[in-house]
């Protein structure tokens, strides 16, 4: 049974002898029709706060749902970031690894070229040295030969310049020894 706080204030009871007095239970339901109304009010205003307030956590809920949503997507996008940071340098120290073998490889060959290049200077100098020697023994030779043959063509000489008068008595004198002897 429904009752409004109208039902209330008009509600009639019959009259019977030695019964309530009138005047305090109309009084009384007026207070309760009061009060029944108040609480009826508070009623529907709890009500109209309850559906606001559901409404304001049903929007908290979809914020929340978003901000989770955005936090994984946001988490998901770090992790696809840092895995292609990650092969990024891999892939980084790879060709720098590569660029590196490969120029260690080129200085290494650079260095046995100049090495043979080296060996071969050495040889040349070492063929250089020989042939100089064996010049310089061949113009001490010849020096040596040219000094003789001066000091023989100088002591030709010298006999063929001396006088022939002081070899005559020479001869003289071996002539006679010859013949005396």
């Amino acid at each position: 049974m429904n009752v409004s706080p109208l039902d209330l204030r008009q509600q009639k009871f019959n009259k019977s002898f030695r019964g309530f007095d009138p005047v305090e239970v109309t009084a009384f339901m007026m207070a309760v029709a009061e009060d029944y109304e108040q609480a009826l009010r508070e009623t529907d205003r709890l009500r109209t706060d309850l559906t606001r307030m559901e409404a304001v956590l049903n929007e908290h809920r979809e914020h929340e749902r978003n901000l989770k949503s955005t936090l994984m997507a946001a988490q998901k996008l770090a992790d696809d970031i840092k895995a292609h940071a990650e092969e990024e340098a891999r892939r980084v120290i790879r060709d720098a690894q590569s660029r590196s073998d490969l120029l260690l490889q080129k200085t290494e060959a650079r260095l046995e070229d100049v090495q043979r290049e080296i060996d071969g200077l050495k040889l040349k100098r070492k063929d250089v040295e020989t042939s100089i020697e064996s010049t310089i023994q061949t113009l001490r030779n010849t020096l040596e030969y040219v000094r003789e043959q001066d000091e023989r063509d100088r002591e030709e000489r010298l006999l063929l310049h001396r006088p022939r008068h002081q070899e005559a008595p020479e001869r003289r004198e071996g002539n006679e020894t010859r013949k005396t002897g």
